[in-house]
């Protein structure tokens, strides 16, 4: 599993709906994480915090409004895309929806591929890098499509590990990273890797934003992480 697979959680009480939206955005290249309620989606998000969710309105015990509400009211996972699905087509029940957190609102029956696109456009906002969106810090340019970084208009090596950090740097300039968090994002969740094996690679991506001059970009936060910028 690739670590710059993006995640998406899909919380559905409705196992064929969420088997076909399963299939259909892994068939684009997510990674599917899937609920069939409120409380398993909300473990979820606690032991593998999704980039995007897919939410459910009607679900039976724990609602897919109360799940949004909670997980809006926490500084750990406010800033996780919600898309509210729901079978409820009136201007307040959207209206409600909205007020409640959610970032989008989708009326069943829908067009998977319409779907597919607004997780998309969600996606633009909090990872962009994973939809080939071009990204710029001062002068450096990474192309998330074309798997190319330059410099002051001059092109440089980075290898794949580097890529992906520089990215991830990129995505929210100035955020302090862990190397915890940093291992999860850049390695994968499922791979053990020696946090130690962190160092060496942001070692390589400075001297790579470097080698042809500049002053380098990466702030070491002592006890807490790395950042850029």
């Amino acid at each position: 599993m690739s670590a710059d697979q993006p995640t998406v959680l899909v919380v559905e009480d409705e196992l064929a709906q969420r088997e076909v939206l399963a299939y259909n955005l892994e068939a684009d290249g997510f990674r599917v994480l899937r609920a069939e309620n409120g409380e398993e989606a909300l473990l979820l998000v606690e032991e593998d915090t999704p980039d995007i969710i897919v939410l459910d309105w009607m679900m039976p015990n724990l609602s897919g409004i109360e799940v949004c509400r909670r997980l809006k009211s926490r500084t750990e996972t406010r800033n996780i895309p919600i898309i509210m699905l729901s079978a409820r087509s009136e201007e307040v029940d959207k209206v409600r929806g909205l007020e409640t957190g959610a970032d989008d609102y989708v009326v069943k029956p829908y067009s998977v591929v319409e779907l597919m696109a607004r997780v998309r456009t969600q996606l633009r906002r909090v990872r962009p890098s994973t939809v080939g969106v071009r990204l710029e810090f001062d002068d450096i340019v990474l192309d998330a499509e074309t798997h190319k970084v330059s410099r002051a208009d001059t092109q440089l090596k980075l290898g794949p590990t580097e890529f992906r950090l520089l990215s991830t740097f990129m995505e929210k300039p100035g955020r302090v990273w862990s190397r915890e968090q940093l291992l999860d994002r850049v390695w994968g969740r499922d791979i053990y890797v020696d946090t130690r094996t962190v160092d060496v690679h942001i070692g390589r991506l400075r001297k790579a934003l470097t080698q042809h001059g500049g002053s380098d970009p990466v702030r070491t936060v002592r006890g807490a992480g790395y950042a850029l910028g």
